[in-house]
């Protein structure tokens, strides 16, 4: 399908769906006003971190340990060093910058969203959704190239990032984002589309706003867990599920911690920066990147992400987001909401196993519509391969015309 005609099926889509311009007149009677945001940190900041840095106390490891115990200590000092001497958070500042950020207050609670919209005024919404340890930041390769398609949008979730330090149950973030989509932004109907939590909040969105959704478009759906009758599960279902448990134990800490103790992590992640870098990369390790993440995404990457939590002062409650989910579980599955779902699903790690399309189907209902196999994406996936994301949520899209 060439763009053209690309453009004029997501038209009638979103005509059928209910956002065009009738639509818009209605649903943005009692819009909030959104704020531009323009992110200045002060030197004084970059100057207290960089003299954090100099002075880390470092800690030993042992002989041959590599990452099997947890972040690599060579490969910190080696970060650190490049942390110090040749990354540029100016510059990185400016492109941030340049995305177009926006702030606004629904609920008491500050949210940060970039908002590109497109040049074809009739473009069908998109919102982007994070999780943890990444950021809107995610999403920053794929955002202009989208927009041509899409009016883009791609929050902060809320105690992440420039928005406030308000750590919230998932179901939550979930109705927030339909009030900055719908009575902000004045969106009728939109696509959602998110990876690990930004999964979780798509899928809470289908459950309680299904009106909004034209469809959403996801790389995971939730992991087997206590309540899963694994008795009812297929073969693939069941081997699935066994992968997801051995990672779960072998670098699955974070998540406990994070939903049992999350100000004791707290303490230490907040007063140094290599501590942080440390458990983020940790987690990045975890996902089967190790050092392969400079490769991957590079460091000046991997660094403004780091900075984008260190900056901000939301490593404490980002880590509370765990903690809100466990007191109250997110709504994933339940009734069937008939929104069409695409999956695209990640490169399994080392020892692991994709997910089955079998499970995509029990977790949405049997509303799987495209299910891809992403060939060089993992749990990035806009990040790591932003060419192939983009061309899957197009896909998607053309089909829900």
């Amino acid at each position: 399908m060439n763009r053209r005609t690309f453009t004029q099926s997501l038209f009638a889509s979103a005509l059928l769906g209910g956002i065009g311009k009738s639509a818009l007149a209605e649903e943005t009677t009692a819009m909030s006003t959104p704020s531009p945001f323009t992110i200045a940190i002060s030197d004084a900041q970059l100057a207290d971190l960089k003299d954090r840095l100099e002075r880390t106390r470092w800690p030993d490891e042992p002989a041959d340990a590599g990452w099997a115990l947890g972040t690599n200590l060579d490969y910190m000092r080696s970060l650190t060093r490049y942390w110090i001497d040749e990354y540029d958070w100016r510059q990185a500042e400016q492109r941030l910058n340049a995305l177009g950020n926006f702030k606004v207050e629904l609920d008491g609670v500050e949210l940060h969203f970039v908002h590109r919209r497109s040049t074809n005024p009739d473009a069908v919404p998109l919102l982007l959704l994070h999780g943890w340890p990444d950021s809107f930041f995610r999403y920053h390769r794929v955002i202009d190239e989208l927009s041509r398609d899409f009016h883009v949008v791609v929050p902060s979730i809320p105690g992440t990032g420039f928005s406030g330090r308000t750590a919230l149950p998932m179901d939550q973030v979930a109705d927030l984002f339909a009030r900055l989509m719908s009575e902000t932004l004045g969106y009728g109907r939109f696509i959602a589309a998110g990876g690990d939590g930004g999964s979780i909040i798509s899928m809470s969105l289908a459950q309680r706003h299904p009106d909004r959704l034209l469809g959403y478009h996801v790389t995971d759906v939730g992991y087997p867990d206590q309540n899963t009758d694994f008795a009812a599960l297929t073969p693939p279902e069941q081997a699935y599920a066994g992968a997801i448990q051995q990672w779960f134990f072998a670098h699955g800490a974070f998540n406990l911690i994070h939903a049992t103790k999350p100000q004791s992590l707290a303490f230490a992640m907040h007063d140094s920066p290599v501590g942080l870098a440390a458990w983020i990369m940790s987690f990045m390790a975890g996902m089967g990147l190790g050092q392969d993440a400079d490769l991957r995404f590079g460091r000046d990457e991997l660094i403004t992400n780091i900075m984008i939590y260190w900056l901000t002062e939301t490593a404490a409650s980002s880590f509370r987001i765990y903690s809100q989910n466990m007191m109250q579980p997110p709504t994933i599955t339940g009734i069937n909401s008939a929104v069409p779902v695409a999956v695209a699903t990640e490169v399994p790690i080392p020892g692991g196993v994709r997910l089955p399309r079998e499970w995509a189907e029990r977790q949405t209902g049997g509303n799987v519509v495209q299910f891809t196999d992403m060939e060089k994406a993992g749990h990035f996936a806009a990040w790591e391969d932003p060419d192939v994301f983009i061309g899957d949520i197009r896909a998607f899209a053309a089909r829900l015309r």
